[in-house]
């Protein structure tokens, strides 16, 4: 990745490599986040969830499902969906956006946005009394 910002003086060429060095160990993830939309009653998405989770669970199963989940407002509310995907292209995650049977019978309405993971963490703990293992 590489950042240039415009500005008058030296200083510029002394940034662009700070911002290189700094960045050049980076994730550089590529992934692609799918905001979900509701454009029907409540009632035709709940109908077709049980299809829908069924499907989120095939994709997770083949790797190419990154996280799911409802997004709420602040108040509470539902506001739609967020999924994120492992795909080699937006082509690749619009097809697999597509074959979402909330996408395709009409209810939910999507966009499709990439996005490079480069900084982030998570940890992983595993108790051996009872075999568990919660990512924290």
């Amino acid at each position: 990745m590489r950042i240039v910002r415009k500005s008058k003086g030296s200083g510029n060429a002394d940034v662009t490599q700070t911002v290189q060095q700094m960045t050049q160990k980076m994730l550089g993830k590529q992934l692609y986040v799918v905001h979900t939309t509701p454009v029907a009653p409540r009632e035709q998405i709940m109908a077709l969830l049980p299809a829908n989770l069924e499907h989120q669970i095939k994709l997770e199963k083949a790797g190419i499902m990154f996280g799911a989940r409802p997004v709420v407002s602040e108040d509470g509310s539902a506001a739609g969906g967020l999924i994120v995907i492992r795909a080699a292209s937006f082509e690749a995650a619009k097809k697999i956006a597509d074959s979402d049977p909330l996408h395709k019978a009409g209810p939910r309405s999507y966009r499709i946005r990439q996005w490079t993971v480069n900084e982030g963490c998570y940890s992983r703990r595993i108790n051996y009394s009872d075999q568990s293992v919660t990512i924290e």
